[in-house]
């Protein structure tokens, strides 16, 4: 009796949007520099999604910087 209590308030806590959670967007994960750029997305900033520290060679927060000529 209590199952069924608990399944019927949580069928209808859902049915009425109580219960539902809002889905975070996954950040962009690039496996190196070469995808960051082919992607359009470098330079990559500290703070922006899809920063590591992985892809900061020097560690002064700009991720996949041009290349010197």
């Amino acid at each position: 009796m209590i199952r069924r209590t608990v399944a019927l308030a949580g069928a209808l806590a859902f049915g009425i949007g109580i219960a539902t959670a809002p889905v975070a967007a996954a950040e962009p994960y690039y496996k190196n520099c070469t995808a960051a750029r082919d992607a359009g997305a470098a330079p990559i900033l500290k703070g922006e999604p899809g920063y590591r520290s992985e892809l900061d060679r020097d560690g002064d927060g700009i991720a996949c910087e041009p290349k010197p000529r």
